[in-house]
């Protein structure tokens, strides 16, 4: 045919360049007009790819990013070839809910590597179950007030930091200081033992390490098989992945604990000495590895949740000066009643409503996870916002989508307002707290929700009765960095000692 022809010596095109025009044509046609995914819109490249979401990853802007796709394009976006990010509130039952067939998508998998014991990486359902239910007893709210005691001490080093602040030229970077304190805090309630970060004003170079693996694992996960032909051929190549030092670092630290507290052993009910008790009855189900292994769990997971979300809670207050003061005049009037006391105790905060709104709304606005908690579809497919989905699809919903559903939060769901979680109806308020992603949702919630709650209750309170908190700079906007964590950086802040009385 004519059109085969080369021009130039008036032959045919030679084979592999018509297989190089024609099969990639017959590919995109395939995604754009004939696969089951056709019909739901989102970018283009992304029908084609999974580059276009690993890119995304690797960029860091995912939580911006999907929300203003799905302001675009609906409750249904397309983010790869087999692969649906999901806004539809009817679907998270079925997808998170109790007793789910969705497993965890093999995007976990790069997290886990070789690891038996992970709660959070595991996607066997049962073996999840059954490891889950060895250890949840220990990280009850009712187990937690064990260690509450022990977190006073970090409080008040925390304090001590600040104090150095107060009438300063020099702004302090609590955004720092906060992740500092969040490393300290972990330290002591499972290992009685702090990383003294706060007193030196600096960590060991723990922080960058851990940013390296999250930016690392974070597009891996997108593309696992990247990931797993490097580890087969890492004994040629080398290694030349980020998330490879989650086997050193913070996981040699907790080795070391446990080989240290084996051999001293403890008085302290600290988490460590919970876990070595579980170990001890169970020892077959339970070894020292898994003990290892939520001890590391514990520090890196536990402080940068914990550290984002206080960041968010003072950020947020201190872009809104008149909620920052409701939550004052809360502290204050307790104070002056003497129901309160300094440090502030967990059951003082969790009677504070207009601090427990405070916490949920920041935690709303900017929850820690800025990712899809991707799922896999089971066995027959499912139908999702009048879609029919099919079995092995990669299905999600992203917590900064969610959260800014204006059918459930109201049509200022991009603000911040506490009082939202205040006077409401008990419908109103039972859909929020449904629709409440912060830790994720279902059976594979965050172990470590009340570990992080707690220090959240003691600290901000504290914080806000003893000092006054204004922006370095209140027309500044921080930095966000969306690597699974949406870490910020960049806050700055005035420091001035409040007086006893309530006043400045």
């Amino acid at each position: 045919m004519a059109m085969w022809n080369n021009t130039d010596q008036n032959g045919p095109l030679p084979i592999w360049l018509c297989l190089l025009i024609v099969l990639p044509a017959i590919y995109i046609g395939y995604q754009r007009v004939l696969s089951p995914f056709a019909n739901i819109p989102g970018p283009f490249w992304a029908s084609l790819s999974r580059i276009w979401i690993a890119k995304h990853s690797r960029d860091g802007d995912l939580n911006h990013v999907m929300i203003d796709l799905h302001k675009r394009y609906g409750p249904l976006v397309r983010t790869g070839p087999d692969e649906v990010s999901v806004a539809d509130l009817t679907a998270i039952k079925s997808i998170y809910g109790a007793g789910t067939k969705f497993r965890k998508s093999d995007w976990y998998s790069v997290w886990q590597g070789a690891r038996k014991f992970d709660l959070f990486g595991e996607r066997n359902e049962s073996v999840h179950a059954a490891q889950r239910r060895l250890v949840a007893q220990i990280y009850s709210m009712g187990s937690l007030k064990d260690v509450e005691e022990f977190v006073n001490s970090p409080i008040e080093g925390f304090m001590r930091k600040m104090s150095e602040f107060q009438d300063s030229k020099e702004p302090a970077d609590i955004g720092k200081f906060v992740q500092l304190f969040a490393f300290d805090i972990i330290g002591e309630i499972t290992f009685s033992k702090t990383f003294g970060f706060v007193d030196a004003g600096t960590d060991d170079g723990t922080f960058n390490s851990i940013e390296g693996i999250l930016h690392s694992v974070c597009w891996l996960g997108q593309m696992p098989w990247v990931y797993w032909l490097h580890q087969a051929l890492m004994p040629v190549i080398g290694n030349h992945l980020g998330v490879n030092a989650r086997h050193s670092g913070v996981r040699n630290f907790a080795m070391n604990e446990v080989s240290a507290r084996k051999d001293r052993g403890s008085d302290r009910k600290d988490i460590l000495s919970k876990l070595f008790a579980v170990n001890e009855n169970k020892p077959t189900e339970f070894d020292l590895n898994a003990v290892i292994s939520m001890a590391t769990s514990n520090i890196a997971a536990g402080s940068d949740t914990t550290a984002i979300s206080i960041r968010a809670i003072i950020y947020y207050l201190l872009k809104n000066p008149t909620y920052k003061q409701r939550l004052v005049n809360e502290i204050d009037d307790l104070r002056r009643q003497g129901k309160i006391s300094d440090p502030v105790s967990l059951t003082q905060a969790d009677g504070m409503p207009y601090l427990q709104a405070v916490m949920y709304e920041a935690l709303r606005i900017h929850p820690a996870v800025g990712m899809s908690l991707p799922r896999v579809v089971p066995s027959g497919g499912t139908e999702i916002h009048g879609k029919y989905i099919p079995a092995g699809t990669v299905v999600g919903v992203n917590p900064w989508v969610v959260h800014r559903n204006k059918e459930v939060f109201g049509d200022d769901a991009d603000s911040f307002r506490p009082d939202r979680w205040l006077n409401q109806d008990e419908k109103a308020l039972g859909d929020m707290h449904r629709f409440f992603f912060a830790f994720g949702s279902g059976a594979r919630s965050c172990i470590g929700r009340n570990i992080s709650w707690m220090e959240m209750s003691k600290l901000i309170p504290t914080l806000f009765m003893r000092y006054d908190l204004t922006l370095a700079d209140a027309n500044a906007e921080w930095t966000e960095k969306c690597w699974w964590f949406v870490i910020q950086k960049g806050l700055y802040v005035n420091v001035r000692r409040r007086y006893i009385d309530g006043s400045s």
